[in-house]
């Protein structure tokens, strides 16, 4: 690998997702391989042009791609100053392997708000502590994705949508350090994740990860009120660590914990 070309990878705490990899490629080109998860290719600079299954194709700049698993495939850049790609590796839990067939069809996504929320889930999950969070969008990205490569899918409402969205807020509601998984929940529930959020945004109007992530401000407020110090906040409410409250408490407030102190004091 040259010196201008670049990886990160690594393995999030998320359930179902297998690997993140972001990368920077100019001479590097892949020979055919395969993978056993499901690859969602967010190409945002450059150019990427690969087989699948033998058959050539193209991933634009600021384009999204899914690929298959166990379809061989390569790639390589189609400009001099090579590609930028981001990159999630997700397992059967979100996206079946009967879809298989659908994807090598057509693994060019043209859809604006499938690429808006597959970049923001990778912002989320460059940073620890935003787990929930990027279980949910993912939740939606999956439910997104089978809806386009299967035209029989529906989600219609389902009488049992609010007393499901009300267990799953009792679930959440149990401890804020500790909010177990929309695997985990889903599991108890007897339902996937996407019906679970689904159900939630729904009966609640917004997804189990905002929702989470207001509670725990509002007792980080009523904490700094207290005169607690805004380094100790952020463990008792559940946040990663302090700049995981500051990111979240500016974004919901437009201040940070330590001047919403003093402003109060």
């Amino acid at each position: 690998m040259t010196a201008r070309e670049h990886v990160r990878a690594w393995r999030p705490r998320v359930p179902g997702v297998g690997e993140v990899l972001h990368a920077h490629f100019t001479e590097h080109a892949y020979p055919a391989h395969t993978h056993d998860l499901w690859t969602v290719l967010l190409v945002d600079t450059g150019g990427v042009s690969y087989e699948l299954d033998r058959r050539p194709r193209g991933a634009a700049p600021r384009s999204l791609t899914l690929l298959p698993p166990h379809v061989p495939h390569d790639g390589r850049a189609t400009v001099r100053t090579g590609f930028d790609k981001r990159v999630l590796y997700l397992d059967e839990r979100w996206l079946p392997l009967a879809l298989t067939g659908s994807a090598v069809d057509s693994p060019a996504l043209d859809d604006e708000v499938l690429l808006r929320e597959v970049a923001r889930l990778h912002d989320v999950l460059t940073a620890p502590g935003d787990e929930l969070e990027a279980e949910s969008r993912l939740a939606f990205i999956s439910e997104r994705l089978v809806g386009r490569l299967d035209r029989t899918a529906r989600a219609p409402r389902s009488g049992r949508e609010p007393a499901l969205a009300r267990r799953v807020r009792d679930l959440l509601d149990r401890d804020l350090t500790d909010v177990p998984t929309l695997e985990s929940i889903g599991a108890a529930l007897d339902v996937h994740p996407t019906q679970l959020v689904r159900a939630f945004s729904r009966e609640h109007g917004l997804p189990p990860h905002r929702y989470v992530t207001g509670r725990r401000i509002d007792r980080a407020r009523r904490l700094l009120l207290d005169g607690m110090p805004a380094a100790d906040v952020a463990a008792v409410v559940g946040f990663h660590d302090q700049s995981h409250l500051t990111r979240h408490f500016r974004r919901t407030l437009g201040t940070t914990p330590a001047a919403f102190a003093r402003r109060v004091a």
